[in-house]
């Protein structure tokens, strides 16, 4: 018997949907709707319930129905870090490389697209505080911190990058080891870098709280539906059929589970990419004296093969890494169990961290997310068929899933908007290559950058190694 629980969804999932578990028998029985629907939403995680529940407040009286084929929260919203960060979801190089072919400048194309992301961090924790929703929000910022030099080289160049692409001098801050460790007692660390606009939350109470502000709104909410087919004017589900004047698919990692010639959905579009987790049991006082954190910031690193990490409301660490990146045919991670390999690596990442900390393993999860060719999201709406879709923010969506949602409902009602003008609308990140290639592809780029973490801490190099950058170039991860 494992030591841990594993699966489950999530640590989040299994024991933040509390508040809302009332309402999860209601949304399992309920009918779908008879008459033709103004919205139908595919999918229920954060994108498609952003999208419902601004829809339902812009327009009172409006039909907009959410079909999920599990329950909300389900895929990677239920599943994350809970990062709520203001990172742009994709290379700023490419986006900035769109602008330019629109005929606009590039660097400005991408620095209104950081101002973007840094305003819908702040919408978001005021739609929480006006809703009433707890989600454990704080605003810690985050930190990524570096614990080889090459890995500090690139941290000052992302630092210098960062200010030249559209964050504000006084969100950011350059940091040596000993200012990292006055935040949180990192052993290895040599610096980082400080972002303060981000904020921790707990991923389920954030996803759960929005459905409940969604159907407060008059949105109808109809979990175990899954969509099979999505045509103009209605989607086929596994109930039955709903027709609608717009339809947004909102699936991510899921979104080459649906039939339909859609652009942006299928399986050459955006593969599922996973991501594992693990939570520790509580730490005692006189352990949080030791490491610090009291800022509760979210943490990451500098390491090719990053982890990310919270100091959770109830005084756990959160970890999450890649872990086994992908399965043939982009198959997804059903209730997330987790391989032992994988729990293993995160825990000696977070006792490299914490040395002297002793911890046990409570629970290991993974979900995965969505990722295009190019590794940036896209936005597209059809104003023909009706049909939207967002997809592919490679684990950058718990802030840009909230913009994603605004852009398709401004794109649906027509109209001509910041959002509707960032790089992300109508981009063209090309298709995966078909399987076996596509497989051997992936795999083969977690591997190269495995070895190039363990080439840089082994040799102390300043510089980035050569195999990352191979590998960065496969993944078409370069700027």
């Amino acid at each position: 018997m494992s030591p841990y629980r594993n699966g489950e969804i999530s640590h989040w999932m299994a024991t933040g949907r509390t508040a809302d578990a009332s309402a999860g028998p209601a949304r399992a029985q309920a009918d779908l709707p008879d008459e033709e629907q103004n919205l139908v939403v595919v999918g229920g995680g954060l994108t498609g319930l952003w999208a419902a529940y601004h829809a339902a407040v812009e327009n009172p009286g409006m039909t907009v129905t959410v079909l999920e084929a599990e329950e909300v929260g389900y895929g990677a919203s239920g599943r994350n870090g809970g990062w709520l960060s203001p990172l742009i979801p994709g290379n700023r190089a490419v986006y900035a490389k769109a602008a330019r072919k629109r005929g606009r400048n590039g660097a400005a194309a991408v620095a209104a697209f950081q101002q973007e992301m840094d305003g819908a961090v702040d919408e978001i924790l005021r739609i929480l505080d006006r809703e009433g929703i707890q989600a454990d929000q704080q605003r810690g910022g985050h930190l990524r911190v570096a614990t080889t030099p090459a890995a500090m080289k690139r941290l000052e160049q992302t630092y210098a990058a960062d200010l030249a692409n559209g964050y504000r001098a006084e969100d950011l801050e350059l940091l040596d080891a000993d200012a990292v460790k006055k935040r949180i007692t990192i052993r290895p660390a040599l610096g980082g870098v400080l972002t303060r606009t981000t904020a921790r939350v707990d991923p389920a109470k954030l996803v759960h709280g929005l459905a409940q502000a969604a159907e407060s709104k008059g949105v109808r909410i109809v979990e175990g539906t899954r969509a099979t087919r999505i045509a103009p004017g209605v989607v086929t589900t596994s109930r039955g059929t709903v027709r609608a004047r717009t339809i947004l698919a909102c699936l991510e990692a899921y979104s080459g589970q649906v039939d339909g010639a859609i652009r942006g959905l299928g399986k050459r579009e955006v593969i599922p990419v996973n991501s594992s987790m693990v939570v520790t049991n509580q730490l005692p006082t006189h352990v949080w004296d030791r490491i610090g954190w009291q800022a509760r910031e979210c943490l990451g690193d500098a390491a090719h093969t990053f982890v990310y990490a919270q100091r959770t409301a109830d005084d756990r660490i959160a970890i999450g890494g890649r872990g086994t990146p992908y399965a043939f045919n982009s198959g997804t991670p059903g209730r997330g169990e987790v391989d032992a390999r994988t729990v293993r690596t995160l825990r000696e990442r977070l006792q490299l961290f914490f040395p002297d900390v002793q911890f046990s393993i409570e629970h290991a999860w993974r979900g995965a997310i969505g990722v295009t060719r190019d590794w940036c999201a896209g936005i597209t709406f059809d104003p023909t068929t009706r049909i939207g879709v967002a997809r592919g923010f490679a684990g950058h969506g718990v802030t840009a899933t909230h913009l994603a949602a605004k852009t398709l409902l401004d794109r649906a009602a027509g109209r001509d908007t910041e959002l509707t003008r960032l790089p992300w609308n109508d981009h063209d990140s090309g298709r995966w290559e078909p399987e076996p290639i596509r497989w051997i592809g992936v795999h083969a780029m977690y591997r190269l950058f495995g070895v190039a973490d363990w080439w840089e801490e082994r040799r102390h190099s300043q510089d980035t190694s050569l195999i990352a950058r191979f590998g960065s170039r496969l993944a078409g991860l370069s700027e």
